[in-house]
C-alpha cells in the first residue's frame, strides 16, 4: 500500500486542498445546492444594500455552511473506506455529520430572515 502524500509546502498544500474543493462540487450535489443559495443570497445582499456587519454574519454562515458540507463528504469518504459493509456506528457517524449540515443551514435560514425579512418588508409597504 503507498503511503498518502504529504505536503511538502504551502503550494502544494493549497493544491491538495483545492483538489478536495474541486472533487466535492463535482461529486456532491447538496454542495453545489449550498453554493447556489449562497450565490443568491449574495445577489439579495447587494440589491438590499446590506450593512457591512450583515455581511461579515452573510459571509460567515456561508463559509461555515460549505465547509461542514465539505468535512461531511471527508467523513463519509473516511467511514466507507473503514466500514465498506453496513454497520450501526458507521451510519451513525454519517448520520451525524449530515445533521451538523442541517443544523447550520437552518442557523443560516433563520439569521438570513431576520436580515431580509425587515428590507423586504420594506420594499412591499
Amino acid at each position: 500500500m503507498e503511503t498518502p502524500a504529504r505536503a511538502r509546502n504551502l503550494r502544494q498544500s493549497l493544491a491538495f486542498a483545492l483538489s478536495g474543493l474541486i472533487h466535492a462540487a463535482r461529486s456532491q450535489s447538496n454542495l453545489r445546492i449550498h453554493v447556489a443559495i449562497a450565490a443568491l443570497v449574495v445577489a439579495a445582499g447587494l440589491v438590499l444594500r446590506i450593512s457591512r456587519f450583515e455581511w461579515a454574519l452573510i459571509a460567515a454562515l456561508i463559509a461555515m455552511v460549505i465547509a461542514l458540507e465539505l468535512l461531511n463528504t471527508a467523513i463519509e469518504a473516511v467511514v466507507d473506506l473503514a466500514s465498506p459493509s453496513i454497520h450501526p456506528l458507521a451510519k451513525t457517524a454519517k448520520d451525524t455529520a449530515a445533521a451538523a449540515i442541517l443544523v447550520a443551514a437552518a442557523g443560516s435560514v433563520v439569521t438570513g430572515l431576520f436580515i431580509f425579512l425587515p428590507r423586504l418588508w420594506q420594499l412591499i409597504l
